[in-house]
């Protein structure tokens, strides 16, 4: 049976495409992982801490350089994980509600909102090193029962993993992150009362 060079060239340019279509395809992550309880004195104060939607539903898209979606790092969840085990370390009472206004009904002695303003990811395809990086930069906003503002400051945390010969890129993205995220833990529980304008309110009361 012969074939021609033409249906031999289709065959070839069949199978490529087949290949690169499968490369192509966006890989989720869904970030999980523990964080720890900080051992720091509970403040005497009642705490209602908003966790909005665009926070539990946060993602970042990080892009090939063709332009094409290479991961979709969904780490929403895992924020509100991470402060619902510091919070209640810090503050003797606290509540999740939805919004700013429920959290003002509440008649709570402060308010905590928490936001991400950025999130990168650096692979070492890219920066040709032999480590997964990730950064979080958080806007972290807190005000008193009624809604007026106390203090509204940036937060940076910082994560990274080694690459490994047993370890997926999906594994190593999701273990970087966490460690940002402990970061934060550690960073956030650590100076929150030294921030000047939450230490002023602090002392006023």
């Amino acid at each position: 049976m012969s074939y021609s060079i033409q249906s031999i060239a289709k065959a070839l340019c069949a199978s490529v495409c087949a290949l690169v279509l499968a490369s192509c395809g966006v890989s989720k992550v869904v970030i999980e992982g523990s964080y720890p309880t900080p051992n720091v004195a509970k403040l005497p104060l009642t705490l209602a801490v908003v966790y909005d939607e665009p926070l539990r539903s946060f993602s970042y898209i990080e892009y090939s350089e063709t332009g094409a979606e290479e991961f979709n790092i969904a780490s929403g969840e895992s924020h509100v994980a991470l402060f619902d085990a510091v919070l209640p370390a810090m503050f003797q009472s606290v509540v999740q509600v939805a919004s700013l206004e429920d959290a003002e009904a509440l008649g709570v002695d402060a308010i905590f909102v928490p936001a991400i303003d950025e999130f990168q990811l650096a692979l070492p395809q890219k920066t040709k090193l032999d480590v997964y990086e990730v950064w979080i930069r958080y806007n972290l906003r807190f005000l008193t029962g009624d809604g007026a503002p106390i203090a509204d400051w940036v937060l940076t945390s910082y994560g990274k993993t080694p690459t490994e010969s047993m370890r997926t890129a999906d594994s190593a993205i999701n273990d970087a992150a966490v460690v940002a995220l402990r970061d934060l833990a550690s960073s956030f529980s650590l100076s929150f009362a030294q921030v000047p304008e939450v230490r002023d309110w602090l002392a006023s009361r």
